[in-house]
């Protein structure tokens, strides 16, 4: 699974370097704004379809807009996705003390 994930951040490197996409390079946290609330949508639409190939299809697309928008944070030096998936795992972590911790639920 890391390679998958290591080749599509690979990718997104590739299409924002110099010789990668024009486009790609151009856009901003704002500018890829709508098309990220439109693949929200269309997964929120395979999601009750109860369509799995769609949703597979939906979740990549909004996997690759995370991807996407953490690049661009670390080409601008605030953040990397690597800082993306830390932040996450700690706060699953921190809000799950009933399986990652000693606290104990009685329910």
């Amino acid at each position: 699974m890391m390679q998958k994930i290591q080749r599509l951040l690979n990718i997104m490197q590739t299409l924002l370097s110099e010789n990668g996409c024009p486009w790609d390079r151009e856009q901003t946290h704002t500018s890829l704004l709508p098309y990220m609330i439109e693949e929200t949508y269309e997964f929120v639409e395979a999601a009750e379809e109860d369509n799995a190939q769609k949703m597979k299809e939906e979740l990549g697309d909004l996997l690759l807009h995370i991807v996407f928008q953490s690049a661009i944070a670390e080409r601008e030096n605030r953040f990397s996705m690597e800082d993306v998936a830390h932040t996450v795992s700690e706060k699953m972590t921190r809000r799950h003390p009933h399986v990652f911790g000693d606290q104990k639920l009685a329910t």
